[in-house]
């Protein structure tokens, strides 16, 4: 099957991602590249206009890793991945919804123009 879209991960994510149990962030990834060629909700959802996340839940545990989109080059349309929270519960907290729009602002700052 043809992907949907490529992932990007920023530093945070990597940092997120190691920090895991190698199962868990096996499970995520495995997740992630599901998402990746079906469209499926309870995998990867759009909480507002600029912010989606990636959701895993595992043994019990809700893993959430944030991510935008990066349309800034039409051939290679990017789900750049921000930032990675473990939750007790569904609901996303709010705080991390904004962090997640402050990684995405500073990533277009700082990104270099496409020639």
């Amino acid at each position: 099957m043809e992907k949907l879209f490529d992932i990007v991960f920023l530093d945070e994510t990597y940092e997120f991602l190691s920090n895991l149990e190698k199962k868990h962030s096996e499970k995520i990834l495995f997740n992630m590249r599901k998402a990746q060629i079906i469209q499926d909700a309870e995998l990867f959802k759009k909480l507002n206009d600029e912010i989606w996340e990636f959701r895993t839940f595992y043994q019990k545990t809700h893993y959430r890793l944030f991510a935008f989109w990066d349309k800034t080059n039409s051939k290679n349309i990017l789900v750049v991945s921000t930032h990675g929270i473990v939750k007790k519960s569904n609901k996303t907290l709010e705080k991390e919804i904004q962090k997640a729009m402050q990684i995405r602002l500073q990533y277009f700052k700082t990104k270099e123009p496409i020639k």
